[in-house]
């Protein structure tokens, strides 16, 4: 379950962008190439966070697809999963980018009253 290290690498920048302070939302953009399920993301990330100041913070998760540009004909396609074949002239011959994002993108911070002491 390799969903474990890239929540851990989230947590550890969504803890030092915190400065010490409990963080009630995390949102986060993952790449498709990354294959991440999504139900195991958020069990993996509330069991990292157990113990931390993002302990039963809520993780949005936002899938960005990959994209594979044909070469013979130009054809740009984003799916879900990694396309073998251009949709529009089936040529083999693809080009891809992006999906292989994983960036947090905001953190929400409870109110200062609501922190948890240090």
């Amino acid at each position: 379950m390799h969903e474990v290290g890239l929540a851990e690498d989230l947590i550890a920048a969504a803890l030092r962008r915190s400065a010490g302070r409990r963080v009630v939302r995390a949102k986060v953009h993952v790449g498709t190439r990354h294959r991440v399920d999504q139900a195991s993301m958020e069990q993996a990330f509330a069991m990292v966070a157990q113990g931390t100041d993002l302990e039963g913070a809520a993780l949005e998760m936002v899938v960005v697809p990959a994209t594979s540009t044909c070469r013979a004909c130009g054809t740009r396609i984003q799916a879900p999963d990694l396309v073998m074949s251009c949709t529009g002239c089936g040529g083999l011959d693809l080009t891809l980018s992006g999906g292989d994002e994983l960036m947090l993108e905001s953190i929400e911070l409870a109110p200062s009253a609501q922190s948890r002491a240090s």
